[in-house]
């Protein structure tokens, strides 16, 4: 069977059984929607935190932008690894046994104000439109080479997807949609890396075949560096990025990590604090498998594009190009007339352009794996970003919902809630949709300033409202607003209203757009313990329950105070 036939039968049996499992596990509750009704095991727990976390960024981008970048692409493995680590040890424990539904509910409550919640609202609605953008960005790529259909109606066609199993099963049909989606994810990324692997060092476990030998017998990176070089660009294993923009960028991905809504709200769907560090050890695990293997895929995926097209005839160049180039997400020019691919660090003499976010779709077409594999790896793009966008939606639909609806009228009954979290829902897929069709960058990128606002507005209040019985609601509000507004204005304004701006010379401090959430932080953490210092302290009642949250006494069931 063709390519297109396989990945109608593989994308297609796997959204049945998402819809399946959703009209299954259907949402009767608000609890059961929320937090899946707080009796999720920890492994499936793990694998749902998982596949909510890999989203699009880690399937179909992360090693794209390794491919090209080489080692500044590292950043992204140090960042969201060493983050899912902070969130483990430092915010999961404590905010399960808070026991609250939502990020906003525990600024609230914590804070004990309304503003502080509202605040955290828009703070989780910036966060989370943000990066909803990246992930109908992927489903449209992944739809417009598949299914040939174009970028906007595969959105569209996934936004239907997200929508029926989102909004009618909540967390509940969420998470266990997404224990199937992660064992589809991580099968649809080994399967091809290992077939490539063998092919390139003889090696089957992709993590040492990328210290392997390729057919010549020389080390592979070595050859990458050397081939890469001679084209003019710089060494795969070199650097070009300064280090303080690398650390800037590295502690913004992680202390994002840590202060993502959508990740954080997993944690309270367990019975037990004890179930919230063990669901956080599995999913560490379970993300592992992907992130160790993303660097070989990275490397092996670049080795074989250049191989089979740099100085080949236009006309004898392989099936690969010309499939992608009807995505216009591949482009070849001939520039000097010659009939003659060249790809050249140079941009005046270079005639191929690929798009960093294709090369692990396009990767076992590359390396001429067998059709079903091809389909296979769009299955698990697919899966990647339809659950971390459905994870995305309930917390925007949770945070419209609860956290503001239900401030502001306390006494409305569970089933107008609940109707008010599907409508929010049904908005947000119909908003994401938008900014699939007009993304503000490529997948990774976008889902980078994600977590740089989530780091420069969430975390510093959610770390000293844990270990700091002395932070005050006025001290939060403003530490959420300088940070987040901040950060904002620093990537707008270098991205949107001055792009011929955005280079070294002209950050403050050398830092990128997309490093820049680690200042905001920063200055997050100063303006709350200043504020916090000149503004009276919070309530006895409230510090009496921040000393109960960082005890692990009675840490069974969690009592909610």
């Amino acid at each position: 069977m063709d390519i297109i036939t396989w990945t109608y039968i593989l994308v297609g049996a796997s959204f049945a059984l998402y819809i399946g499992i959703a009209i299954w596990t259907r949402a009767g509750s608000t609890k059961e929607f929320y937090v899946a009704g707080g009796g999720v095991s920890p492994l499936a727990n793990g694998m749902a935190t998982a596949a909510d976390w890999m989203s699009a960024a880690s399937f179909i981008s992360m090693a794209g932008i390794i491919s090209f970048a080489g080692y500044d692409g590292s950043v992204y493995l140090m960042g969201w690894t060493g983050g899912y680590v902070l969130l483990a040890l430092l915010l999961a424990p404590y905010l399960r046994k808070f026991g609250k539904f939502t990020v906003p509910d525990f600024v609230g409550d914590r804070y004990y104000s309304n503003k502080a919640r509202v605040v955290a609202v828009i703070c989780a609605l910036f966060i989370s439109f943000i990066y909803v953008a990246g992930q109908m960005r992927g489903v449209g790529i992944v739809f417009s080479r598949y299914l040939e259909v174009d970028i906007n109606t595969g959105v569209i066609i996934g936004m239907c997807i997200v929508f029926f199993y989102a909004v009618l099963g909540g967390m509940k049909g969420i998470t266990y949609t997404q224990v199937a989606q992660y064992c589809v994810l991580i099968f649809a990324y080994m399967v091809p890396a290992i077939f490539v692997s063998m092919q390139l060092t003889g090696n089957p476990i992709p993590q040492i075949g990328l210290g392997g030998t390729v057919a010549d017998g020389s080390a592979l990176l070595d050859k990458l560096d050397g081939v890469l070089q001679e084209l003019g660009f710089a060494a795969y294993t070199s650097g070009r990025k300064g280090m303080v923009d690398m650390l800037a960028i590295t502690l913004a991905l992680m202390v994002g990590t840590a202060g993502l809504p959508h990740v954080i709200v997993r944690f309270f769907t367990v019975p037990r604090v004890k179930d919230a560090r063990l669901s956080a050890g599995y999913a560490l695990i379970f993300i592992a498998i992907l992130y160790t293997t993303a660097p070989a895929v990275a490397a092996f995926g670049i080795y074989n594009a250049i191989d089979t097209v740099a100085e080949k005839p236009i006309d004898e160049l392989p099936a690969w190009v010309t499939n992608w180039q009807k995505t216009n997400l591949i482009k070849v020019d001939d520039k000097n007339g010659d009939g003659v691919v060249q790809y050249l660090a140079d941009p005046a003499a270079n005639e191929l352009s690929i798009d960093k976010d294709i090369m692990v779709l396009a990767n076992p077409e590359i390396a001429n794996l067998p059709n079903w594999v091809v389909g296979l790896v769009a299955a698990g793009a697919m899966a990647a970003a339809l659950s971390t966008a459905a994870g995305l939606l309930l917390v925007i639909s949770t945070s419209v919902s609860r956290d503001l609806f239900r401030t502001f009228n306390p006494k409305m009954s569970e089933k107008k809630e609940l109707r008010i979290a599907r409508l929010a829902a049904a908005g947000a897929v119909i908003l994401a949709g938008y900014f699939g069709v007009n993304p503000p960058g490529f997948v990774a990128e976008v889902v980078a300033f994600a977590f740089g606002l989530a780091a420069a507005s969430f975390f510093p209040v959610i770390i000293m409202g844990i270990f700091s019985s002395r932070m005050t609601k006025e001290g939060a509000i403003a530490g959420m607003l300088c940070g987040l507004v901040f950060t904002m204005a620093y990537i707008v304004y270098f991205k949107f209203v001055a792009p011929e701006m955005n280079s070294a010379e002209n950050w403050w401090f050398g830092i990128s757009p997309e490093g820049i959430g680690s200042i905001g932080m920063l200055i997050n953490f100063v303006v709350c313990m200043l504020v916090s210092r000149f503004t009276p302290a919070p309530p006895q009642e409230v510090q009496k329950m921040v000393e109960e949250i960082r005890i692990p006494r009675g840490a069974g069931q969690a009592t909610g105070h």
